[in-house]
């Protein structure tokens, strides 16, 4: 079950505001927030633990941020200074699954599922001293708790008792009993002597009455709490001091025009859906309007957030499309779930920082966060896109020093994706492009055009501002994209869609050279067997012009490693198109990968023997290769890894002069190389974790840049990285 976002916004009086005009934490127009740290949850522990940071909390300071982690049965704490990064400073284990947290003076509220089965649901409120790591009281709560909120005046304490059901029994349909319900909690004296008070929500909806699952609650400063029953589709208010619901309203279905519905390979925003909300958390926007992130559950998901009247239950905005079409820009749309909710707006936060209120929407499946101006809570305005972690889970704004801390649930070591806490400050500091480097995020951003999975990159001859860009068999057809390389974040501006026979064709394209005169050469990685390793040429139109296989006697041994970067040295007669083998063939010598050379006037093949540096974990081999002029190469060499066990991100530097490739079937010369660039420093830069792929290089007037493959984010974080690398000679 993904667990909804917790939100502890620290309200500022109007004098402490007012002090706060010329901090980090006012928003202007021109503030945005800015990644500063990622902390990996297994810091507070071990590598080989399996961890998830879902839902935080921090104390009024700001300094103290206290996390669930429920795998690994404990909440977990991490230190955040004033600069917004983050340490581990440990861990306390709880009596079940923590579900949700919020904080109270210097005491964390904790729900934590105890329960046996979910036919027979029970939970738990534990009260934390933060300062000891201790429990210094405990609360049954009756039931499965999923999200709790402490009103801003921290007289109550509302928990939602989701009571889930049962996926296998009955395909997940409800009802299902025990109903759940909301549960008050009267936070006077001494904490043990506090009491909970049962709210029933039955009878409500008009989906499953019986059987209300809530799922997210959020307090406003009236007392009122709003619950959201998911699989109900809809919105309960209770009023806290007298425990009574005043009201509540469907939250109804919406039909979204401009969105894509098949996972085919292809990002093609033109379908429709029409889907209830079954919206997961709610925040309020202020004491009369609130929000709700519409994920979906069992029916719905409406890819949308939206506004609601909460007197009257009326729709004051929806997103629409909005949510997609900021995922697509970003280069970070999930295609494989364009069946199926899409980009997945799940958590909601709600925060004054300053002078401006922004609501933060986590997109789970996309690993961004969406951060809206709504200064006026009916007409919300898109501010910015915040790479994540994958899962963001837990959204968590901290006016109070100026930051937003995002909880990514998602861990799976095998993939070398961590659960992480990452850290956003509010900054009005300008990044203009020749100071911005690798601080900025996004990186790398487009007008429209849906793109990722960047696997490879070319300067352009005679343009010093373009680059060229080519997707891999993430996506259909293979596309030539044109980058705006001195826009801060670059900006790609036309996409080129390759056809042969007048059709659209579909290569793993791991490479791309532009030639002079116009059309590529593209690099298409074969596996040796079925698929053959293929230099592609292309005209200018994108019409594929001819397909150059590797000599048959050698194509027999190449297996299992393809073509994974070409570039070209020469014009016209004298042209030669290179290319970079990833890892050895079947008849190399060990760490010994291929350089290969082919002359497009005469069809002749040669090759170089490439070392490759030895490999700390996992494997080393090539990404890309790119000329200097048509006296050197400079040759992408990586790991495997990502996080902290990446070693490998080093660019190469190997001189052409007197060296001599050979035909198939003849020794190799050996190719020396200098190292010219470790790229773990670019990207690590400004907070980030290091991505396993950076995939493409290239060189676009004297200055170097790169770019990383997403992967599509299948089984990776999935930002689309710009690298600027300074300048080469």
């Amino acid at each position: 079950m993904a667990r909804p976002a917790r939100v502890v916004a620290v309200l500022l009086t109007c004098a402490t505001a007012t002090s706060l005009l010329t901090s980090p934490a006012t928003a202007t127009a021109h503030q945005r927030f800015q990644r500063v740290d990622t902390m990996p949850v297994h810091a507070n522990s071990s590598a080989e633990q399996h961890t998830a940071a879902e839902i935080a909390a921090a104390t009024a300071d700001g300094r103290t941020v206290v996390y669930t982690d429920s795998p690994a049965r404990r909440i977990g704490f991490a230190g955040l200074d004033r600069g917004g990064a983050l340490r581990p400073t440990g861990v306390l284990d709880v009596p079940g699954e923590p579900t949700s947290v919020d904080v109270l003076g210097r005491l964390a509220l904790v729900a934590v599922n105890t329960s046996a089965s979910r036919a027979e649901p029970s939970g738990a409120l534990l009260v934390v001293d933060v300062d000891r790591r201790a429990v210094v009281a405990r609360h049954d709560l009756g039931g499965q708790p999923d999200s709790i909120d402490v009103a801003p005046d921290g007289r109550y304490a509302a928990v939602a008792i989701e009571n889930e059901r049962d996926e296998d029994v009955a395909e997940g349909a409800i009802p299902q009993a025990p109903a759940g319900f909301l549960a008050v909690v009267e936070l006077r004296g001494d904490p043990s002597a506090w009491r909970a008070r049962r709210v029933e929500l039955t009878g409500l909806a008009e989906v499953a009455p019986g059987d209300p699952e809530p799922e997210y609650v959020s307090v406003n400063g009236r007392g009122q709490a709003a619950v959201t029953l998911q699989e109900n589709n809809h919105v309960a208010i209770v009023d806290l001091r007298s425990a009574r619901v005043v009201n509540h309203f469907s939250a109804g279905a919406v039909t979204v025009r401009g969105v894509d519905t098949a996972d085919d390979g292809r990002v093609d925003p033109t379908g429709t859906i029409t889907a209830a909300r079954e919206p997961d958390a709610v925040a309020w926007l202020d004491d009369r309007t609130l929000a709700t992130a519409d994920e979906g559950d069992y029916v719905g998901g409406s890819r949308t957030w939206t506004v609601f009247d909460a007197a009257s239950g009326r729709v004051v905005f929806s997103s629409g499309n909005e949510l997609e079409r900021v995922a697509i820009r970003q280069g970070q749309y999930p295609d494989g779930r364009s069946d199926n909710k899409g980009a997945e707006p799940e958590g909601l936060a709600v925060a004054t920082f300053g002078r401006t209120r922004y609501a933060f929407v986590g997109l789970e499946r996309a690993n961004l966060v969406a951060v809206y101006d709504v200064t006026d809570p009916r007409r919300p305005r898109f501010a910015q896109a915040l790479p994540t972690g994958v899962g963001p889970e837990g959204l968590l704004p901290i006016p109070a020093t100026g930051t937003l801390v995002v909880s990514a649930e998602e861990d799976a070591a095998d993939d070398g994706v961590r659960s992480s806490l990452t850290s956003y400050r509010l900054t009005g500091l300008p990044l203009p492009v020749s100071l911005a480097r690798n601080q900025g995020s996004p990186s790398i951003v487009s007008d429209g055009i849906a793109f990722g999975a960047l696997s490879g990159l070319s300067g352009i001859p005679g343009n010093s501002r373009d680059a060229v860009a080519v997707t891999d068999s993430a996506y259909a057809p293979t596309r030539v994209l044109t980058v705006d390389t001195l826009a801060a974040p670059a900006r790609v501006h036309r996409e080129l869609t390759l056809t042969r026979g007048g059709e659209p064709v579909g290569y793993d394209a791991e490479g791309v050279a532009a030639r002079h005169g116009g059309g590529y050469w593209l690099a298409a990685e074969g596996d040796g067997k079925s698929l053959p390793n293929l230099l592609v040429e292309v005209a200018a139109s994108g019409a594929v012009t001819r397909e150059v296989p590797l000599p048959a006697d050698l194509a027999a041994t190449a297996t299992g490693n393809g073509f994974e970067g070409v570039t070209t040295t020469g014009r016209g007669a004298g042209e030669q198109v290179w290319l970079a083998v990833q890892r050895e063939w079947r008849a190399d010598v060990p760490g010994q990968a291929t350089l290969a050379r082919f002359t497009p006037a005469t069809g002749e093949w040669a090759f170089a023997a490439y070392p490759l540096d030895a490999a700390a974990t996992g494997w080393v081999g090539l990404s890309e290769v790119t000329a200097l002029g048509d006296r050197a190469l400079l040759v992408l060499e990586r790991d495997n890894q990502r996080g902290g066990a990446a070693r490998t991100k080093k660019v190469y530097r190997v001189e052409l002069t007197g060296l001599a490739p050979t035909p198939a079937g003849r020794p190799k010369p050996l190719v020396a190389k200098r190292l010219v660039r470790d790229l773990l420093p670019a990207l690590t830069a400004g907070g980030g974790v290091a991505h396993d792929k950076p995939e493409g290089l290239a060189v676009v007037g004297g200055r170097l840049v790169g770019a990383v493959d997403n992967d599509g984010l299948e089984d990776a974080p999935g930002e689309s990285v710009f690298l600027r690398l300074g300048w080469v000679r």
